[in-house]
């Protein structure tokens, strides 16, 4: 007995193994995504940056290095001579633009992480809107061979009552040339369904032709979203938060387009070795210095106030772009709510007319069977279903892809 129960629980389990889950097709397409991979070589490309900005307040070791050979020779002098200048320098001030350039590559590397987050909404999105686009239309071809079968089943009919001589000609060609309608729209929603499965897919990166099951479907319950306050969405928002450190970046970069312009200041040691001058026995000495380097800008023509409102012109356009972020956030968090709602509604009212146009669907075909409907009655009942269908399905569409779009729109 616990033997035919356990092959039983395992026969029911198997179909769901080989389902797609929508939140198993998200991470599979994150995985895979060529456009979060390039995300994240720019944040660490950003890193890089930071680091490399960050050096400035280290001492920097040089060497120069220099060898000279004359083609006159002079008597007592050899013809020959060397340089060897090693230095450490550590820049006491240097304008403040060592400072400036930190705190930009810091900047830098946030923007990079918050555009890296916005990526992956888009992908999440992306995954959303393909798993929800092929359940539509795997719908709407299954729809649509039930409704050439209802055809078939009502041509049988039409066949055997015009046999009968019940009916007219007429009414076998209205149905043929339904049922040819019916196919030829059967074949358009199959060669949908295959380019979709196509999309779906290549943003895995499995191969286009697999075959695919999925775990869940456009007519499924999909729970209401809880409203998103627009401040709150503003705050969620990675690419708002990118826009108002790219304002403060900018900021930082008036005072980074100054800095070559204020005095400067730095310390150093060093020594040399080389040959005595003139170089008469080809002995060298080496020697010691220590050093203080003070460069103060006077007069450039201009250059430094021009160079500051350049900056300044910069800073203005990133406050503008910000606000118009600002704007378009709560734009697209209101619009998205009210076409989740909306869709919502259009869903509920979609399948109460289903219903009413199946039950009529079934009497007028009945009638027809008992000689008390005209062949219009039921055609005209199988186009208002195959319609009503096409509707409920749409309406689940928009539905289920408008929850996923307010969720990125709302960074949740």
């Amino acid at each position: 007995m616990k033997i035919t129960v356990s092959i039983i629980a395992l026969c029911l389990c198997v179909p769901v193994f080989g389902q797609t889950s929508l939140d198993g097709y998200r991470a599979a397409v994150a995985d895979y995504s060529w456009q979060l991979k390039i995300a994240a070589s720019k944040s660490d490309a950003a890193a890089e940056t930071m680091g490399q900005a960050r050096t400035g307040y280290l001492p920097r070791l040089a060497m120069d290095g220099s060898f000279t050979k004359t083609f006159h020779h002079y008597e007592g002098v050899e013809p020959w001579t060397f340089g060897v200048l090693p230095q450490v320098v550590q820049t006491v001030y240097g304008g403040g633009s060592v400072r400036a350039a930190a705190k930009q590559a810091g900047l830098g590397y946030d923007i990079a992480l918050c555009d890296e987050e916005f990526s992956r909404l888009d992908v999440r999105y992306a995954a959303d809107y393909a798993y929800w686009n092929l359940s539509a239309v795997e719908l709407y071809a299954a729809s649509m061979r039930q409704y050439v079968s209802i055809i078939r089943s009502l041509k049988e009919i039409v066949d055997r009552r015009f046999a009968e001589g019940y009916i007219a000609k007429g009414d076998v060609l209205m149905i043929e040339t339904r049922l040819s309608e019916a196919q030829y729209s059967l074949v358009s929603a199959e060669q949908n369904y295959e380019v979709a499965l196509h999309n779906f897919n290549i943003l895995r990166g499995t191969d286009a032709v697999l075959d695919v099951r999925l775990a869940q479907g456009i007519r499924d319950s999909l729970p209401m979203p809880v409203r998103v306050l627009a401040a709150e969405a503003l705050s969620r928002r990675p690419d708002y938060t990118a826009a108002r450190l790219r304002t403060e970046q900018a900021e930082i970069g008036v005072r980074a387009a100054r800095a070559p312009f204020n005095p400067q200041l730095s310390v150093g040691v060093g020594g040399s070795w080389q040959p005595f001058l003139p170089n008469r026995t080809g002995a060298t000495t080496v020697d010691g210095s220590v050093f203080v380097k003070l460069s103060v800008p006077i007069f450039h023509w201009g250059e430094r106030r021009r160079a500051v409102g350049a900056a300044r012109a910069v800073q203005l356009q990133q406050e503008w772009s910000a606000a118009l972020r600002h704007d378009d956030i709560v734009r697209e968090e209101m619009n998205g709510w009210t076409a989740l709602v909306q869709s919502r509604a259009q869903v509920d009212a979609s399948e109460e007319s289903l219903r009413i146009a199946g039950e009529n669907l079934s009497i007028s075909t009945y009638s027809y069977g008992e000689g008390l409907a005209t062949i219009l009655d039921v055609l005209q009942a199988q186009l208002s279903w195959i319609q009503l269908y096409t509707n409920a399905i749409r309406a689940h569409y928009n539905y289920a892809v408008a929850v996923s779009d307010y969720q990125r729109i709302t960074a949740q």
